[in-house]
């Protein structure tokens, strides 16, 4: 028995699904959908190539991406999601349904018919009732007739009998997110008068319908469903947590074999799986979902990312099947660094959404902590032997200077990280002490880092900076040097303001290095200032104003996040002055200019400029005669954010 097996067995545990036995008790879901396709519905090589990796990963069920089952393409969500209304489009299922199954793996094939948030390439959505979006990019609804009821359940029936055709054991409709199903389901979209509107017994005749059609058509293959354990749409007069449950009786009472406990729609205004939700904030819904429903399987996996709170909650009864998606594309190798007993060498999923900001941006999805997702197929993006033994210098032991060094070593080069810190991580150890979500799902990238380039042996020097003069001493002891020293706060920018000397560096502040009194303005509103500004205000309850430039703050913050900043400052009550830029910097305050040219002034203790990152382009100058090869990632050659420092970092490691 593996050691991590013998710390986990209730994750390790056999099961059985229908007639159907699992090795363990771990689900992959399918994560909605990957954009990796054609925009026909074709399933790409690119596509084969994760689905490859995704059935490595060691789960026990494993759900391919959800495919929309009408020709009309009124389900259709995504550009390039795939298409599972016709036999034509088969082949491609076989493959990944036999690369699942020639793991041990159960494969069961999602259907998604995105209702509400469908219609992507027609100018329209097709929906219960005529209820206006509460988003612009969604398109204007149509109301579904009866009979186009009765065809879509025809057609979700024959989507299944495709999917069993091409291979896989079963079949998994979703409602996650706000699709068709929660559309019938929920009285906020659901505002019908006859038999599929009105009472939750009548909302909910869709779902039973649907679930009938489908168990008909597959009579001896179980049947998932996706349902809501609360909607988070009170604000649009959506279901209470307690009708959910009640729908969830009644895909129990027609024969379900297994839900699916989810939350939240896209139209949602509050969050259900980002980096602001902590770990197992939700299991009280599968909880409830499995005290209710004792006789059928439950699974569930929103916001718990770690195996040893999955291995509890199986323990306690909290649901039968952990459902597990963005931690096995944060890490594929997560179920099987469990099973070893190496979970600190796990990269987590940190909850940054990368994958949802591309694909609401209609962009095939990345993932932050995962350069290589989406180019599984690509040679290039191998972790290989080199062709050469090198000696390899990283100036900077943040996270693309850590991501490449560690790439390289496995690659077999010989790697010496420097930085001038006394720890590694750079900067994003500063941001994550500022953070309001969850510092240690960021912490936890620089543990990350710090467990694997021991085992891999990388000779780590802090407190040590790396100059013109440090480089004449090492002359000729190094092949290549890698800068990675990150960036800084660009003064010039501000050079020209009276007093600008009086500001402070925000990364100072944010390292504990600078401390600043109670009166503060940040002079920036960008992800930096946003974060220094929440800060200081929830943990040092200091008066912050921010002064932002630009028309809107949180500028460089990722789509799926920025709602985010805008509700803490809201809640924080910190005013943000937008198109508003400073004047004159005094001992007493500071005097900004609004874009009408009207002048105010803002006491303030302290001043902190967090507008404009500086590059650190100057090393290259000074290095580029003393080393044989000189490279430059992340933010020391434009700064960015987290996932260009890691893609970067290891894109280079696996060339070098």
């Amino acid at each position: 028995m593996q050691p991590g097996v013998a710390k986990l067995p209730h994750l390790f545990q056999p099961g059985r699904f229908g007639r159907f036995e699992i090795k363990n008790r771990i689900k992959y879901g399918a994560c909605c959908v990957s954009n990796y396709n054609t925009r026909d519905g074709f399933i790409t090589e690119r596509e084969i190539a994760r689905m490859r990796v995704i059935a490595r990963t060691g789960c026990g069920i494993i759900t391919n991406q959800g495919a929309y089952p009408d020709p009309l393409g009124e389900g259709k969500a995504y550009f390039r999601q795939v298409a599972i209304f016709d036999d034509r489009f088969l082949p491609q299922f076989e493959r990944i349904a036999h690369d699942i199954k020639a793991q041990g793996a159960m494969a069961i094939q999602q259907i998604l018919h995105a209702g509400r948030y469908g219609g992507i390439d027609l100018g329209y959505c097709i929906q219960p009732s005529d209820v206006p979006q509460t988003l612009p990019h969604f398109r204007p609804p149509k109301v579904m007739t009866k009979e186009e009821i009765r065809d879509c359940i025809r057609q979700h029936a024959e989507a299944a009998q495709r999917a069993i055709r091409a291979g896989f054991d079963g079949t998994e409709v979703t409602s996650f997110m706000g699709y068709l199903l929660a559309n019938f389901n929920s009285r906020f979209t659901n505002q019908r008068s006859d038999e599929y509107g009105g009472s939750i017994e009548n909302r909910g005749r869709f779902m039973r319908e649907l679930i009938d059609g489908i168990k008909q058509a597959t009579p001896e293959h179980p049947l998932v469903v996706r349902l809501n354990g609360a909607e988070l749409m009170d604000k649009w007069g959506g279901n209470t947590e307690d009708e959910c449950f009640e729908l969830m009786q009644q895909a129990v009472d027609v024969g379900v074999d297994m839900i699916s406990v989810t939350v939240g729609w896209q139209e949602a205004p509050e969050s259900s799986i980002g980096r602001d939700i902590p770990p197992g904030y939700w299991n009280y819904l599968s909880e409830r979902a499995k005290k209710m429903f004792p006789s059928t399987l439950i699974t569930f996996g929103n916001r718990l990312p770690d195996p040893r709170m999955a291995d509890d909650c199986l323990r306690d009864g909290i649901f039968d099947y952990w459902e597990v998606c963005r931690p096995l594309l944060a890490d594929p190798e997560l179920i099987h660094k469990a099973a070893e007993d190496r979970l600190d060498e796990v990269r987590r999923c940190i909850g940054s959404l990368n994958c949802l900001s591309r694909l609401f941006r209609d962009l095939p999805y990345t993932c932050t902590m995962n350069p290589a997702l989406g180019h599984e197929v690509e040679p290039e993006y191998q972790v290989t032997p080199a062709a050469v033994k090198k000696k390899v210098m990283v100036i900077g032991a943040g996270p693309a200077g850590m991501e490449c060094a560690i790439t390289a070593a496995k690659r077999g080069h010989d790697v010496t990280v420097f930085d001038k810190s006394e720890r590694i991580g750079g900067n994003l150890y500063a941001y994550a002490m500022n953070d309001l979500a969850r510092p240690d799902d960021l912490l936890s990238v620089i543990s990350h880092y710090e467990a694997v380039s021991k085992k891999l042996g990388i000779e780590i020097r802090l407190k040590t900076e790396v100059h013109a003069k440090f480089m004449r001493s090492v002359l000729h002891q190094y092949d290549v040097c890698v800068v990675a020293a990150g960036a800084t706060v660009d003064r010039s920018r501000v050079a020209h303001i009276e007093g600008s000397d009086k500001m402070v560096d925000a990364l100072d502040v944010a390292h504990g290095r600078v401390k600043v009194g109670q009166r503060v303005v940040v002079v920036g509103g960008g992800k930096v200032g946003l974060t220094i500004a929440e800060s200081l205000r929830k943990h040092h309850n200091a008066t912050v104003t921010v002064v932002e430039a630009d028309k809107r703050i949180a500028g460089d913050v990722k789509p799926s996040f920025k709602w985010r900043h805008a509700s803490w400052v809201e809640e924080l009550g910190i005013p943000c002055l937008t198109s508003t830029t400073v004047v004159k910097v005094a001992d007493n305050g500071v005097t900004v200019r609004s874009a009408k040219g009207v002048e105010s002034f803002i006491e303030a203790d302290s001043v902190v400029l967090a507008a404009g990152a500086a590059p650190a382009h100057a090393l290259f100058h000074e290095f580029e005669w003393m080393v044989d090869e000189l490279h430059g990632v992340g933010d020391a050659m434009i700064p960015r954010g987290l996932e260009q420092a890691i893609q970067e970092g290891f894109r280079l490691g696996v060339r070098l």
